[in-house]
């Protein structure tokens, strides 16, 4: 019962992700075909949102509701996040989707985006195996 907020965030999140149309494999392909701004307002909107949240949390240096100190730490670039990104992109411009909303597409009815999200679980599996050997 502790985690009902947690299923209520999650309901509103799909909710949210289902009426701006961000599930919708046609937006998904306008977007990487640049077609369309629709995807690209959207993310831009979040990355903005997500900026301003950081800047906020960490000037009055906000704490968690169980009342730890928030720590955002410095990150160094590293070609394997560049690597990453354009296998994750690629992977969402064939699939459609994106780990977000692969629930929300499942949920609305899109049973074969269950292929994406086996094949997301898999992978990252895969790189459980492998990530002593990988470059980091």
């Amino acid at each position: 019962m502790q985690n009902i907020k947690y299923l209520f965030a999650g309901l509103l999140f799909g909710i949210m992700l289902v009426k701006s149309e961000v599930i919708s494999w046609f937006k998904i392909q306008e977007m990487f075909r640049l077609q369309s701004f629709h995807m690209y307002g959207i993310i831009g909107s979040a990355i903005i949102v997500g900026m301003i949240s950081v800047m906020i949390i960490k000037h009055f240096k906000i704490k968690t509701l169980a009342g730890d100190a928030i720590v955002i730490p410095d990150k160094k670039f590293s070609w394997g996040n560049v690597y990453g990104g354009l296998i994750f992109g690629l992977g969402w411009a064939i699939t459609g989707a994106c780990p977000g909303p692969l629930f929300a597409q499942i949920g609305s009815g899109f049973l074969v985006t269950s292929v994406t999200l086996l094949s997301a679980i898999l992978g990252t599996w895969v790189y459980g195996l492998l990530r002593e050997k990988l470059p980091h």
